[in-house]
C-alpha cells in the first residue's frame, strides 16, 4: 500500500531499539526522513546508520532525555518543521503502592505524560499552519487493563490518554490527527526484563517464563517490532486521516474486553 507520505519529516522518540525503532523503520521504508531520538547516543548512531542503509532517506539523530527541560528544548529545536511526531518513552519502574512517593510520581508524570504533552504544545502549531500532521503516541495496554505493578505506569499514561481525547478533537479540523498505540508484550529487551523477573521471583528457567507468559497471549506468540511499526506508519499516512483520538491496542488478544 502507498502510505502518501514519502518526503515527510518525522521525529521518533526513544527510537535507538525495540518498538521506538520498529516505529522508525516503518516510516523510513514509506520513504519519511527522520530525526531519531534517544538517551544513549551510540546505540542512537547504530540505528541511524542501519536505517540509512536500508532505505536512503535522511535521518538526523539527537541524543536527549525527554523528560529533561533543556534536553528537550534542544530535541524540539531541531525537529521544528515535522509533519509526524511519535512520543515514546521507557516505563517507570514496577512496585506496589506503598513503594512510590510525591517524587516517584512527578517522575513518571515528566517522562511519560508532561514530555510528550510538551512536544506536541511545541509542534502542533507548525502542522495546524501546513494543514496536515499526525502524532502517534506509543502508551501501553496498561492504559485499557491496568497492570498492579505498574502503578506509576498506570497513573502517568491514563493522563495522556485523557489529554489526548480532548486535543484530538481539536485539531483535527486542521487535518492534524492523534491516536495512541497501546503495545502488550512484544519481542524487544523490555520483554526480556520481564520474563527474566519472572524466572528469578519464581526460580524457575528463562525458557519456563516465556511458556507461562505465552499461555496467556491468545496469538501464543510475542508481538514483534516490525508489525507494530507498520501499524504506526499506517497511523501516521494519508489512508489514516478519519482515525481521530483512538487507542489501538496491539497484544495478540491478551486483553480480554469487548470494547
Amino acid at each position: 500500500m502507498e502510505l502518501g507520505i514519502k518526503g515527510k519529516t518525522a521525529l521518533v522518540c526513544a527510537s535507538s531499539r525495540g518498538l521506538g525503532r520498529g516505529c522508525a523503520m516503518a516510516l523510513a521504508e514509506a520513504g519519511v526522513d527522520l530525526i531519531l531520538n534517544a538517551r544513549g547516543a551510540e546505540a542512537l548512531e547504530e540505528t541511524a546508520d542501519a536505517i540509512r542503509s536500508a532505505t536512503g532517506v535522511k535521518v538526523t539523530v539527537v541524543a536527549a532525555d525527554v523528560a529533561d527541560p533543556e534536553d528537550r528544548a534542544r530535541l524540539i529545536a531541531a525537529a521544528q518543521g515535522v509533519d509526524i511526531l511519535v512520543n515514546n518513552a521507557g516505563g517507570p519502574p514496577p512496585g506496589i503502592w506503598s513503594d512510590w512517593n510525591r517524587d516517584d510520581f512527578i517522575k513518571a508524570l515528566d517522562a511519560n505524560m508532561l514530555a510528550p504533552i510538551a512536544l506536541m504544545t511545541a509542534l502542533l502549531p507548525g502542522m495546524i499552519d501546513r494543514g496536515w500532521g499526525r502524532v502517534v503516541n506509543i502508551t501501553s495496554g496498561s492504559v485499557k487493563s491496568p497492570i498492579a505493578q505498574l502503578g506509576l505506569s498506570n497513573s502517568a499514561r491514563a493522563g495522556l490518554t485523557g489529554y489526548v481525547a480532548g486535543t484530538s478533537r481539536q485539531v483535527a479540523p486542521h487535518g492534524v490527527t492523534i491516536n495512541n498505540m497501546l503495545p502488550g508484550i512484544h519481542a524487544t529487551d523490555r520483554a526480556d526484563a520481564l520474563d527474566g523477573g519472572v524466572s528469578r521471583a519464581q526460580n524457575i528457567s528463562l525458557e519456563d517464563a516465556k511458556t507461562q507468559r505465552l499461555a496467556t497471549i491468545p496469538a501464543r506468540r510475542y508481538g514483534t517490532p516490525e508489525e507494530f511499526g507498520a501499524m504506526c506508519a499506517f497511523l501516521c499516512s494519508d489512508k489514516a486521516g478519519f482515525i481521530v483520538g483512538q487507542n489501538i491496542l496491539l497484544d495478540g488478544g491478551a486483553i480480554n474486553a469487548t470494547l
